[in-house]
């Protein structure tokens, strides 16, 4: 099969050409793509994916993104949200924890305050103006000798 991009030969079973990425018009379904960017060294440099970073740049790389301070960037429309929450249903409890925290960091550790809801903050507010209304009325009945 020829690219219609960059007319060089591939096989139809792959999902893009490898030489130039141009997606392959006979096969349909889900495509997935990944761009590495790297700014070293006062450039910006883009590759497609992990393997095409040269050797050097690749160990520094996987270096940093294995470290202490690196993160998970996940970028998902609506679909691809759906078909993450139907994965993460079949984890189990331990993994589906350490999956939700690596994927929503922050977030995912202020689910402690899920006790408080919509009617329990209202009910705490009722509270609190009734205790400062009650304290404002004391103050206006209360007679100063």
């Amino acid at each position: 099969m020829n690219c219609s991009r960059c007319k060089k030969d591939f096989g139809p079973e792959e999902a893009r050409c490898p030489h130039c990425g141009e997606p392959n018009p006979e096969l349909s379904g889900l495509f997935q793509t990944s761009t590495v960017l790297i700014s070293s060294g006062g450039a910006d440099l883009v590759y497609r994916s992990v393997d095409e970073v040269p050797a050097g740049l690749r160990t520094k790389l996987l270096k940093f993104t294995n470290g202490q301070n690196s993160a998970t960037i996940l970028i998902a429309d609506q679909r691809g949200r759906k078909e993450i929450a139907k994965a993460m249903r079949n984890l189990p409890g331990p993994a589906q924890r350490r999956l939700m925290h690596s994927i929503l960091g922050a977030q995912a550790t202020a689910g402690a305050l899920n006790w408080l809801t919509l009617p329990r903050r209202r009910a705490i507010l009722a509270v609190v103006v009734f205790l400062a209304l009650a304290v404002i009325a004391l103050v206006f009945i209360h007679r100063w000798s």
